[in-house]
């Protein structure tokens, strides 16, 4: 099933998605869309649902979106499946509109966690929802995973319920919820699911739906990669594996100084002040004075063949119960550490976790992740009969989704193509990797050229202009460890941190072919790049960035530093602000080269873990020094399961080892209270007025009343102009505006006034049909 050329070497030892023998009901043919009604269901001529997925979005028929890819991927299986998007779960019976499913629910709560598509990182209501017609907020329940779940339970008992998303990946453990600012039980517990599946989960869905449509009970379906289930005391599916505690794999105690990776043996051992005699090139060894014996360790033969390491595929680490880690931080960051060393495919262990005592005592068990999917299997996935639009029941009377119908997340992606999936950067605050795993995987280049042409012949509005080639790093494309055998013994969280590992491969070769091919074809007039660039990568390949800079920046690129102090950004495992100086010169020259005036558009994060007072100070005379007004300010957010997230909770590092002993355990700085939250985006935000009386004050505690004045110099001025305490925002339904309306602003930037992307940049170009007026398409 491996294509010729693979995306990592990673030995996929798991059945091919393309292999199982297709479900009777395949003879019903293609859906054009997968129907949402009884009448839809009636014209493609079905009794009955084999599979009825419920979903928190709307549902948009396009390979970006995930209902869309787990129905069609069921569906090439052979399975009749329905969608209920956005029910109203006020009762079950919206959830009833299809009828039984014949086999079981497929749940998630959308493509983004509702809790943090419904809630601000500051706690406040959203008053929009991008994956919503309309752009309208409150379509879906708070934690929709579960109520959802509840409602499928009550519209059908007997019917088994499949939860799935990265809600649910996010809180397969117990975990931290920031919402309700206290540690909450595996949602497997909660939302009462048969089984969960995390991560991209078409491997474990496919094996899964099939094994049920077999009539196998799904409380046997235990051995299945990718899956999280409760497991009663004396289940007898668990018999045959050994337990082991997990402070045997991560002792929570004594800290030792971890050796960096990224040296060679001799460097290792010139760091602690010795030296490698054999890479150093030492002569003989140094003689012996005379009667002195050498000391030679064999094994002891009395206890050969005794003692025997488990296999880890029969190996179970058990975790710190449910309410040791609600009751004690310590062991709630051993345990997010432990989580996250058993997080690479080819090493990693199954895990338990106990949640209750006495008769309600059950275990959450976490089978080892998903195996990645191959190249061909990719190709498959995003080969599938998408129609590339939402559903016919969203638009408005002529038939469009455009203006008060029109879906945001759909508008955003609806002319961009995502070719690849994972991230091997390892982030603290970021959220893909625990979803996606580090393991690269990449479509081929006819697969994508092949989706760019559908999509230039078939989607409606196209004007010639690809809006992104990417996935969730833009530059990851076919890159990987260059050994399968360290690749799959890895236990390192990041690649590139904290340098770029020896063995990975930084070629961005395949991904300069992809664009050029891609910009070639005929109709397509420009393709840009939107995904976020790993930038450190980047420079490893001047040809890219040459290429990325003349061709493929539509006025301005983005690209995440998140800051430029040194304490943050190790606890963040980002690279220094250095590899940005870097980028940014090659960036400059090569817009130059070809006399475009083109912006690089940096992001930073304010208030995450570790970062101090003096370091947003810092930041904000970095901002300043270099001419950048922020207009888009993100807070630190902590997402159920992240590293960052576990650092806010316990205040400790899980980088470095987890201890009780304050001297050997390294304390992190946590930005917590709404005022010092409010301070860390007040320097982001050192040009608005608004901020100043609070920077002023807090210059002035810190000792640094020197940055107040009025000279070129100083961060903020010593006079104040009248305000309105407003705020407009990128997005401007969360702004609050006062007094003033946003749409009263003028479209240009004032004079003097420095260009920032929403006060003057170019706008981008997204590759939409222009409002009014035709375009022709070049033929």
């Amino acid at each position: 099933m491996n294509a010729p050329i693979d995306v990592s070497f990673f030995a996929r030892a798991a059945k091919p998605i393309t292999s199982y023998r297709s479900y009777w009901a395949k003879r019903f043919g293609v859906a054009p869309l997968l129907p949402m009604s009884r009448a839809e269901m009636e014209q493609l001529g079905w009794d009955s649902c084999d599979i009825i997925l419920v979903t928190g979005d709307a549902y948009v028929d396009h390979p970006s979106f995930g209902m869309a890819v787990i129905g069609r991927t069921l569906e090439a299986q052979g399975f009749r499946v329905g969608i209920i998007a956005q029910p109203d779960w006020q009762s079950a019976e919206p959830f009833k509109v299809l009828g039984r499913p014949n086999l079981f629910w497929g749940v998630t709560a959308g493509n983004m966690d509702s809790m943090i598509n419904r809630y601000t990182a500051d706690r406040k209501i959203r008053s929009d929802d991008a994956y919503t017609p309309g752009d309208i907020g409150g379509k879906r329940p708070d934690r929709a995973a579960i109520v959802y779940s509840q409602r499928c339970r009550e519209a059908f008992k007997d019917v088994p319920i499949v939860l799935g998303g990265i809600e649910g990946s996010l809180r397969r453990i117990a975990h931290y919820d920031y919402w309700s600012d206290k540690v909450r039980r595996s949602i497997v517990v909660d939302a009462k699911c048969d089984l969960l599946l995390y991560g991209n989960a078409e491997r474990a869905l496919v094996e899964v739906a099939h094994r049920i449509a077999a009539r196998e009970p799904i409380e046997q379906i235990t051995d299945v990669r990718g899956t999280a289930f409760v497991r009663r005391p004396g289940d007898p599916t668990a018999a045959g594996w050994v337990e082991i505690d997990s402070t045997q794999v991560d002792m929570p105690g004594r800290v030792d100084a971890h050796l960096n990776p990224y040296l060679t043996t001799s460097e290792q051992a010139q760091a602690q002040g010795q030296s490698c005699a054999k890479e150093d090139g030492a002569t003989a060894p140094t003689e012996q004075p005379s009667g002195t014996q050498v000391l030679k360790f064999v094994p002891n033969p009395a206890l050969q063949g005794r003692i025997k390491v488990p296999p880890r595929e029969k190996s179970v680490i058990r975790l710190p119960s449910y309410e040791q880690v609600k009751s004690d931080a310590v062991l709630y960051a051993h345990a997010n550490r432990v989580l996250h060393l058993e997080t690479n495919p080819g090493n990693a262990r199954a895990l338990v976790q106990a949640h209750g005592e006495g008769t309600t005592a059950r275990d959450v068990w976490i089978n080892p992740p998903p195996i990645p999917l191959t190249t061909a299997e990719m190709d498959h996935v995003f080969d599938l009969p998408y129609a590339r639009s939402p559903h016919p029941v969203y638009a408005d009377e002529h038939g469009k989704h455009d203006g008060s119908t029109k879906i945001p997340a759909w508008e955003m992606i609806r002319f961009s193509v995502n070719i690849m999936r994972g991230c091997f950067g390892g982030c603290t605050f970021c959220s893909i990797t625990e979803h996606e795993g580090r393991i690269i995987q990449s479509r081929s280049e006819d697969s994508i050229i092949r989706e760019v042409e559908e999509m230039r012949d078939k989607v409606e509005g196209f004007t010639g202009v690809v809006s992104d080639l990417g996935g969730p790093t833009a530059n990851m494309y076919r890159l990987g460890c260059k050994s399968p055998e360290i690749e799959a013994a890895c236990r390192k969280p990041s690649c590139v941190y904290p340098g770029i590992c020896s063995n990975l491969t930084t070629d961005h070769g395949p991904l300069i072919k992809i664009y050029r091919r891609t910009r070639e074809l005929r109709g397509i007039k420009k393709v840009l790049i939107g995904s976020g660039l790993r930038y450190d990568l980047a420079v490893k390949s001047p040809e890219y960035v040459k290429e990325l800079v003349q061709h493929h920046v539509g006025g301005y690129l983005k690209i995440a530093p998140e800051h430029t102090e040194g304490g943050p950004l190790s606890k963040m495992m980002k690279p220094g602000i250095g590899s940005y100086d870097k980028f940014k010169q090659m960036f400059e020259k090569y817009s130059e080269e070809v006399g475009k005036k083109q912006y690089l558009i940096p992001y930073f994060i304010a208030a995450h873990p570790g970062t101090s007072d003096e370091d947003m100070m810092n930041l904000a005379i970095w901002l300043k020094k270099n001419g950048f007004r922020a207009d888009q300010v993100q807070t630190f957010y902590p997402s159920p399961m992240a590293t960052a997230t576990a650092m806010y909770h316990s205040n400790l590092n899980p980088l470095k080892g987890i201890s009780r002993d304050p001297q050997r355990a390294e304390r992190v700085d946590i930005v917590r209270g709404e005022k010092r939250r409010r301070l860390h985006k007040a320097f982001l935000r050192y040009h608005d007025p608004n901020h100043w009386p609070l920077l002023r004050e807090a210059l002035k505690s810190m000792g640094r009343a020197d940055l107040i004045g009025n000279g070129k110099h100083h961060l903020i001025p010593t006079f104040q102009p009248l305000t309105d305490g407003g705020y407009q925002s990128a997005r401007r339904k969360n702004s609050t505006p006062v007094g003033k309306s946003p749409e009263g602003r003028s479209a240009q930037p004032a004079k003097g006034r420095l260009l920032t992307q929403h006060t003057g940049l170019p706008p981008r170009q997204t590759g939409a049909a222009p409002k009014t007026g035709s375009v022709k398409r070049r033929p």
